[in-house]
């Protein structure tokens, strides 16, 4: 941009902001959960964002933990007991205001760069991402970006075999450029914060907000001149079948904080088609899943989703409504069969929220529901 960016006023408030939130959170309380998290701060971004620190830190601790000369982590029962133990893990978050007032101010100011410059923000985004696995990077944290996301999920799967960081970055500035004014502006996303703490864009920015958007426009729009080539996708390429799952080396990665997810093609059902989820077939993917960790849920349904999952379940299928998913989940844990819960499912929401079922998320629920009656 070509504002002077004011980095002394955006760290002052941030800790002012962090100071504020925690003050109020932790009056009455020592420890702040997951869930707690979620419902911080009138801003979902910067809630998503502090969550997104976490799972950042849980990774690290994950690495150092297979860093151990010892023992086998490739073996396919260590795998399975360390996801399980991930699973439970990641419902048992509990953080001290010590640590949680850093990961407050951090997540402030990625939340304001997010607003006031989105294509930087993404660009640097990607750079931290492992060489040769940009989409994968993308898929996996996707769900925590809740501003100007549409810079990067439109191009999660539309690379193909591209992993290149530049033609990456370019393809978010070019973006930026066709979203144009589909996009939320600075101010409007800003305005979050100000329940809490009234902040700025002017100063932060050094300029007029009334010309914020122009000036990022005007930018991007060179940037996306100079890019020759940008991620292009055909109706072929779109409709290429996924590679087959092979479990040798899934071993050789990082252990997934929910298991593997079936690629479930339904056979006939679709919302456009108004026959909805089928069970039989549900039952019949699943019954010859491939992965070995896969088992029957102990307990409740409601008690034994990851929080990733809660988190994705709720943005993609239930409008952003937690209670909504509770609901479910709950409505489902009520019933005798797996039959009755895609009866129920198919009922009160593949239609009434206009579900895509043969999405990845449908996919990763129905796989959950599943789970639960499988003994």
């Amino acid at each position: 941009m070509s504002a002077q960016i004011n980095g002394n006023y955006l760290e002052k408030y941030a800790t002012s902001y962090a100071e504020l939130v925690c003050d109020q959170f932790f009056s009455t309380r020592q420890f702040i959960t997951g869930q707690d998290i979620i419902q911080l701060t009138p801003s979902a971004q910067v809630n998503f964002f502090i969550i997104k620190r976490l799972f950042e830190l849980w990774q690290e601790e994950l690495a150092k933990l297979k860093s151990s000369p010892f023992f086998d982590y490739r073996d396919i029962a260590v795998h399975e007991a360390l996801t399980q133990f991930m699973n439970v893990l990641s419902r048992r978050i509990k953080v001290e205001r010590r640590h949680l007032e850093g990961m407050v101010q951090d997540a402030v100011q990625e939340a304001i760069r997010v607003a006031a410059d989105p294509v930087h923000f993404y660009q640097v985004e990607l750079a931290k991402a492992p060489v040769g696995k940009i989409n994968e990077y993308l898929k996996e944290n996707k769900k925590y970006f809740k501003w100007n996301e549409k810079l990067v999920t439109s191009l999660i799967d539309k690379a193909g075999i591209v992993q290149d960081l530049a033609t990456y970055q370019q393809a978010i500035a070019a973006n930026f450029q066709a979203l144009g004014g589909s996009l939320d502006s600075p101010k409007e996303l800003l305005a979050t914060l100000n329940a809490t703490l009234s902040f700025d864009l002017e100063l932060y920015l050094g300029i007029e907000v009334g010309v914020v958007t122009e000036i990022l426009e005007e930018e991007e729009v060179i940037v996306a001149r100079e890019t020759a080539v940008v991620f292009e996708s055909t109706d072929e390429e779109d409709e290429a079948p996924a590679p087959e799952y092979d479990e040798q080396e899934e071993l050789e990665e990082e252990p997934l904080v929910t298991p593997p997810v079936a690629r479930v093609v339904p056979s006939a059902g679709s919302v456009s088609s108004g026959k909805g989820l089928d069970a039989a077939h549900l039952k019949a993917v699943f019954a010859t899943e491939t992965y070995k960790g896969m088992k029957g849920i102990l307990g409740e349904l409601a008690e034994s989703l990851a929080l990733n999952q809660r988190f994705m379940f709720t943005k993609e299928l239930f409008d952003g409504n937690a209670d909504l998913l509770r609901h479910a989940l709950k409505s489902v844990d009520e019933l005798a069969t797996f039959e009755e819960a895609v009866d129920l499912i198919n009922a009160r929401f593949v239609f009434e929220l206009g579900w895509d079922i043969e999405s990845e998320e449908v996919h990763e629920f129905m796989q959950q529901v599943y789970r639960k009656f499988v003994h």
